[in-house]
């Protein structure tokens, strides 16, 4: 029985970048999600912008966008990418208490966009604890998954919830 190669080893095991360069460029969408579970209060004070640091949500939104930016810096062996568009969106549930986290990247390139937005939705709920841990020490980041992607050889990929 063969063994699945991995893509980002040698045939000496050792890591490596994949070369994409004979690879087609194709329109390549990924969106990703997170959720932050903060307490009523916290989140009455994040809606009402009336955080000791500041507006969380607009705080957050940069800060994923630059994180997704930057992305090939933090993961080794990821692709600097071009972005055609970087979104973060929130939704804000009452019920638990909890800001949604939404990141959309898309790029015409040779490789997925996917690691781009995991990234940006895991910095933009960072920055959400960062701006609320002043009130709120035990926040929760959870259930950080791709949603969906788009493009290149695979084909398209969505989330069964």
């Amino acid at each position: 029985m063969n063994k699945p190669k991995l893509s980002h080893l040698d045939e000496n095991g050792s890591a490596c970048m994949v070369d994409v360069g004979n690879k087609e460029v194709t329109r390549r969408v990924a969106i990703a999600e997170t959720t932050v579970l903060i307490s009523e209060q916290t989140l009455n004070l994040l809606k009402e912008k009336a955080l000791p640091k500041g507006d969380a949500l607009n705080t957050a939104k940069v800060a994923g966008i630059l994180a997704a930016k930057r992305t090939a810096e933090l993961i080794p062996l990821c692709h600097p990418l071009p972005f055609d568009f970087c979104d973060i969106r929130f939704k804000i549930q009452e019920t638990p208490p909890s800001v949604l986290i939404e990141a959309e990247v898309r790029t015409s390139g040779r490789t997925g966009i996917e690691m781009e937005a995991l990234t940006a939705v895991q910095v933009a709920a960072l920055s959400i604890y960062d701006m609320c841990k002043a009130v709120q020490k035990d926040i929760k980041i959870t259930n950080c998954r791709l949603l969906f992607k788009s493009g290149g050889k695979s084909g398209t990929y969505r989330a069964i919830d």
